[in-house]
């Protein structure tokens, strides 16, 4: 095994996250938003300081309620850059306004989900990383190749979130692919292994 399969296995912080959430393809609107916001958080730190502030991070954003962190302005962000429980760096916690915003805007078209699925699905969808980034720079701050890239992969839209010799992949693909096609646990996307 390689990769962060490899990584996570037995880590107190990585092996929990591998294990119940990476490659989990979620479609709720908050869960969504949450993933979003962790890999923004993750920018230039490690991933395991951003596991490790995840769960006070969901306190200090309101569990990242999409209508509340929207509706943020310039006092809410002062407020957070004193907060210790978040990632005390302001362009992103504006990027979270800002995204939520943007989130809001995505309910006109059945939401966030359905807007990833649409372009996931869309013949002149982005196919690739780089393709997916340009389409995410038209709407999100704070959305470069990484962390677009750990997102989508996270969500297995874009492959490589488990190792193929990964029990805990082949036991979450194997669950997935064992659902009807029209099942309301499967994403309105294609998996991507």
């Amino acid at each position: 095994m390689s990769g962060y399969c490899a990584i996570s296995k037995d880590h107190p912080v990585h092996g929990p996250f591998h294990d119940s959430d990476h490659g989990l393809p979620v479609t709720d609107e908050e869960s969504l938003f949450e993933r979003l916001c962790l890999e923004i958080a993750h920018a230039g730190l490690s991933w395991e300081t951003a596991l490790k502030r995840r769960s006070s991070m969901r306190e200090a954003l309101h569990a990242y309620h999409i209508d509340t962190i929207a509706a943020y302005g310039p006092e809410d962000i002062a407020r957070l850059m004193q907060d210790p429980r978040v990632i005390r760096n302001r362009l992103k916690l504006e990027a979270y306004a800002h995204n939520a915003r943007q989130i809001q805007a995505f309910r006109a078209e059945g939401g966030f989900a359905a807007w990833l699925g649409r372009w996931a699905l869309a013949p002149d969808g982005p196919k690739d990383r780089d393709a997916w980034v340009k389409l995410f720079k038209k709407h999100f701050r704070f959305t470069g190749g990484e962390i677009v890239n750990e997102f989508l992969m996270g969500l297995s839209i874009l492959p490589g979130a488990h190792d193929v010799s990964c029990p805990i992949g082949q036991n979450l693909y194997a669950r997935l692919d064992s659902l009807p096609a029209h099942d309301s646990r499967l994403p309105p996307w294609p998996i991507r292994r």
